[in-house]
């Protein structure tokens, strides 16, 4: 049967080198993947070369600096070619070989550096960037740096790309006039107020770009393929200032029609192909979009530079629905599809589709949760959904010697993960589920429509649980005589956890979000939420979204302060909708009682009544843990996982029933 997808497996061209399909590793910051002198560790050449062997046709990888005295970048735990070009070498050199088993091709992405997007740690190293401007995250101003350091960066460039050419790589793209970094900063002129040949004109502000792709060029051959990271706008309102997606405002960096001519003078110039996105540090979450923004959110844009250059362009940024990136090649918006995240989430994702087994491809979250938020917080690239991603090696599977039959009570997240990892390791594993799904709480949390993919996940659970053929006991609720019946060797319980409520007076009006969520009960015109928290905000702005009044009652000083280690870029959009929409929000407050015409909240200058036709409680979970309790001292082999055993979130859920499934 002809796979309706056959059109992104046709091989395509980016300058000398054929790919075997479309589909392309969008590169994302390796932290945790190389070590102490500059080359890729086992995690990092294992995290790559998983991604070839899931049959994807281009690997780019993670920012690597070429090493300079200006920034000192050569980070620790990212790869760098220049600092120790020996052992770059033969670390590489063991990645791309077996990539290129693979049929697969590899570009090192080469970084000039961040400059005032880079937080500044050492306080006697001043940041540097085009101009004398502020840093992005603080108020420390940075240098200029001069034609000598620009100079002696261009030159690395042409030594880091000949060191990754002796290493196999088979070509390089630039990090990146994109983004706002440092090569974005010179050539964009709210950033570049340069005299000399560096500012003032396109050309000149693009000058610094041009000079590393002809350095390249000349010293790997003409013949060398060199891509570029390329933003042709970048959503910026003011300093620090991003705007959002169908927001009306003048455009202080760089705006389209800027961006087509400066793309056509990047292609002169010699790049062969040009890798799209929008935004900029200043507008985060336009580069790094969270589930606030819609599905393949950089198709105009990118489609406007394919009007405009002859050579290929790749596209990413929450492309991970096949249709989507179907359409986008038919209609010629671009030539290759970038998949980031989807790949972090699901490294056989190519070849599944090309196989015909779409459903039981592992949907991203697009949370950040496991990937941004644990690099800027922890220094270290995970998956929220793929406990193996970036740790193939020591999660391996090992098959068991001895089957056992697992009872599993719970089907939320944490159950099914379980179930998923006993079965494929060979055990027996039957779950027992109360309602008549799986999903747990993904499918209250799933019911927004920027929350898709959390149902898309419980989705994918069930297919892969009906393709291992593992036993689901629906509507059932499971009491200690019915497993003292079953008399399994092991009993997970993962019963997860319930909304925390408490009595407001007349309660006739109050609901918890779970009850509004799955549609249980009607909120009304007019609501209160009550919690400021990550369910919260989401449920208050799904609800301004369909038409709602909608106030956020929070005791913190500051919305979304008690939640995990949230991506910057998934804050700084809620925050900016929930004002943007005029969602009323008061902080430092609490609820007193309901009242007829609403609810009475004490607030840190007096009491004040809020009209509302329904108080939502959004105040946290409590785990449901009374049958654990119940069998501890009476069932040997007895875990207890996900909210069950602590109120967390999804990625913890999966994680740790990973680690447990993995060593029973």
């Amino acid at each position: 049967m002809q796979n309706k997808y056959e059109k992104l497996f046709e091989p395509v061209k980016i300058g000398s080198v054929t790919l075997k399909n479309r589909f392309v590793m969008a590169p994302m910051g390796p932290q945790g993947l190389g070590d102490s002198v500059g080359g890729f560790n086992q995690r990092g050449v294992d995290y790559y070369v998983e991604r070839a062997k899931g049959g994807t046709g281009l690997i780019i990888t993670g920012v690597c600096f070429v090493d300079n005295e200006a920034e000192h970048h050569s980070m620790p735990s990212t790869p760098c070619p220049t600092i120790n070009p020996v052992h770059f070498t033969r670390t590489a050199r063991e990645m791309t070989e077996r990539i290129h088993a693979y049929d697969a091709k590899v570009f090192l992405q080469l970084s000039a550096g961040f400059g005032r997007v880079a937080p500044p740690v050492d306080p006697d190293l001043k940041p540097v960037s085009a101009s004398e401007i502020m840093n992005r995250w603080v108020d420390i101003p940075c240098r200029a740096l001069t034609k000598e350091e620009i100079h002696r960066i261009v030159k690395r460039f042409g030594e880091g790309a000949a060191i990754a050419q002796n290493a196999g790589f088979d070509g390089i793209q630039i990090h990146a006039v994109h983004e706002g970094y440092l090569l974005d900063q010179f050539a964009i002129s709210f950033f570049n107020n340069r005299t000399d040949e560096y500012g003032g004109s396109l050309e000149n502000r693009l000058r610094f770009a041009r000079e590393i792709v002809e350095e390249i060029k000349k010293t790997c051959g003409e013949d060398f393929t060199v891509t570029l990271r390329y933003s042709p706008k970048s959503f910026i309102k003011d300093w620090r200032v991003g705007a959002l997606p169908g927001e009306v405002f003048e455009e202080k960096g760089r705006d389209l029609p800027e961006g087509i001519e400066a793309a056509q003078l990047l292609e002169q110039y010699g790049y062969d192909s040009l890798d799209v996105d929008v935004g900029c540090y200043d507008a985060w979450f336009w580069n790094h979009p969270p589930m606030y923004q819609k599905k393949g959110l950089y198709i105009p844009y990118a489609k406007a530079i394919k009007e405009a250059v002859n050579g290929p362009v790749i596209c990413a940024g929450r492309m991970d629905n096949p249709d989507l990136a179907l359409s986008a090649v038919e209609d010629g918006s671009c030539d290759l599809i970038g998949l980031g995240r989807p790949l972090l989430a699901d490294p056989d994702y190519v070849n599944k589709l090309r196989s015909g087994q779409s459903e039981l491809i592992r949907p991203c979250l697009s949370c950040h949760e496991g990937c941004l938020g644990r690099m800027v917080h922890y220094g270290w690239l995970n998956c929220a959904v793929n406990p193996s991603c970036a740790r193939e090696r020591i999660t391996e599977l090992k098959p068991v010697l001895k089957k056992k039959k697992v009872m599993i009570i719970g089907g939320g997240v944490a159950g099914c993960e379980a179930a998923r990892v006993l079965s494929m390791r060979g055990h027996q594993p039957v779950i027992y589920e109360k309602t008549d799904r799986l999903g747990g709480n993904l499918i209250p949390g799933g019911t927004p429509d920027f929350k898709e993919d959390d149902h898309a996940l419980a989705n994918w659970y069930e297919n892969t649980l009906r393709d291992l053929s593992v036993p689901v006991y629906y509507n059932t609720e499971v009491t200690p005589g019915m497993i003292r019946k079953a008399s399994p060797d092991t009993v997970i319980v993962a019963t997860g956890s319930k909304p925390k409520v408490f009595r407001l007076g007349d309660d006739s009006k109050v609901f918890t979000a779970e009850e509004v969520l799955l549609g249980t009960r009607d909120p009304g015109s007019r609501v209160v939420v009550l919690g400021g928290g990550l369910v919260g905000c989401e449920l208050a702005l799904w609800l301004k979204n369909n038409g709602k009044d909608v106030s956020i009652v929070e005791t913190q000083d500051g919305l979304l302060k008690l939640n995990g280690p949230l991506c910057f870029a998934n804050i700084s959009m809620l925050l900016s909708l929930i004002q943007n929409k005029g969602i009323a929000v008061y902080t430092g407050s609490k609820a007193i009682r309901t009242t007829d015409q609403g609810v009475l909240i004490e607030t840190g200058t007096g009491e004040q009544e809020l009209s509302a036709d329904s108080v939502v409680l959004a105040v946290g979970y409590d785990s449901e843990n009374r049958l654990y309790n119940e069998l501890k001292h009476e069932v040997k082999d007895l875990y207890i996982l996900g909210d069950a055993r602590k109120v967390s979130n999804i990625m913890y859920a999966i994680w740790d029933s990973f680690e447990v499934a993995s060593n029973i």
